[in-house]
């Protein structure tokens, strides 16, 4: 069971055993263009945390539904230490489809 008393802003704690980060990484890297929430004007760079944020989430709130924690998530985009310049609204989808792809629920 994951470490739920850590900073969030230090990526809730997740392990590598947990999370391989490379992994998704490098999965978003070839997958990210397709995805419906993409705009032109922004690289993968800008959605990455979004996508990393997602992933950790599935980690921290695992076996929990979106719709359970969606509220919380959203609220702790703000003081995680990874979000760069990206703005909640501009990543949402993408912090959402992270999710979606490591816990296959909604």
């Amino acid at each position: 069971m994951p470490n739920r008393d850590v900073n969030p802003s230090q990526g809730f704690g997740a392990t590598n055993d947990q999370l391989d980060l490379n992994t998704e990484q490098r999965y978003w890297r070839d997958h990210w263009v397709e995805r419906p929430y993409v705009t032109a004007d922004r690289t993968f760079e800008y959605y990455w945390p979004g996508y990393r944020y997602g992933a950790e989430c599935s980690v921290r709130y695992e076996g929990r539904r979106w719709g359970d924690i969606e509220r919380d998530v959203q609220a702790g985009w703000a003081q995680y230490a990874h979000r760069g310049n990206a703005r909640w609204e501009h990543v949402k989808d993408a912090v959402r489809d992270a999710w979606d792809r490591l816990t296959h629920r909604s």
